[in-house]
């Protein structure tokens, strides 16, 4: 199907058809080349797309990918694009989709920072590179308040937001630290309040709903993407190999 009818049948509020692999390509394609602001405009992009224009996942499950991607070590936006590109065709749609994430964006850092270094002194090209700061704060503090907005949904937690962007700027607090302690309150939360706590509960616009999506609330989870001990240790041993053979042909 056609980007325009998977569209179309969003905006009709029916489920997306069955997205093939070389359509979700071309989307990781265009997204590598968009994909501005850093991770919080990457995670703005991808909401606006992937849940609110196309459908192909919920906004709920794609809050708790994002909610396991930011816990995790490495590029949250990257590992969010990835593991839905995972979740659609399992290992090539993760691997295009990671890929493709980051290789046009890599082209277009080497042409700036060419520019840059040949042209950084003129005054027209200093002067385009220095406009473009507001225009890149301003687009971070939109994708910030148009993903928080969703997360958050009542004043418990965005008290916490609070007071972790009061613990890491001005206290300069070690990000770990601040990750656990909002882990141990959400804990504690949902055992004492659960009704501020639980996923999928609140006020706020995460509640939200733009139709039915192909990877929906209660889509069953797909074989591939299915807990085995075999398939871990699948992953683990192929991830050891990918580490160890650069790392013994550089020794």
């Amino acid at each position: 199907m056609s980007e325009q009818g998977t569209v179309a049948r969003a905006e009709q509020g029916q489920a997306p058809a069955p997205i093939g692999f070389w359509e979700a390509f071309a989307f990781w394609l265009k997204l590598g080349f968009i994909s501005f602001g850093g991770p919080a405009g990457q995670i703005a992009i991808m909401h606006q797309e992937l849940v609110e224009r196309r459908r192909w996942i919920s906004e709920k499950r794609f809050l708790h990918a994002l909610n396991y991607c930011m816990v995790l070590p490495g590029p949250e936006a990257q590992q969010l694009a990835t593991y839905i590109g995972w979740l659609m065709h399992r290992t090539w749609g993760g691997l295009v989709a990671g890929g493709l994430f980051v290789l046009p964006s890599l082209f277009i850092l080497i042409a700036l920072s060419w520019v840059y270094m040949a042209f950084g002194q003129v005054p027209v090209v200093a002067g385009l590179f220095y406009g473009i700061k507001p225009a890149v704060a301003a687009i971070v503090a939109q994708a910030a308040h148009r993903i928080g907005s969703r997360a958050l949904k009542n004043q418990v937690l965005w008290g916490i937001a609070a007071a972790s962007f009061v613990a890491i700027f001005a206290l300069n607090l070690p990000f770990p630290l601040i990750v656990l302690a909002a882990a141990a309150i959400g804990y504690v939360g949902g055992r004492v309040a659960p009704q501020w706590f639980a996923l999928g509960g609140g006020h706020g616009g995460a509640d939200k709903s733009y139709g039915a999506a192909l990877i929906d609330d209660h889509t069953p989870t797909p074989a591939h993407a299915r807990f085995r001990w075999a398939g871990l240790i699948k992953v683990l041993l192929v991830s050891a190999l990918l580490w160890l053979v650069p790392m013994g042909l550089l020794g």
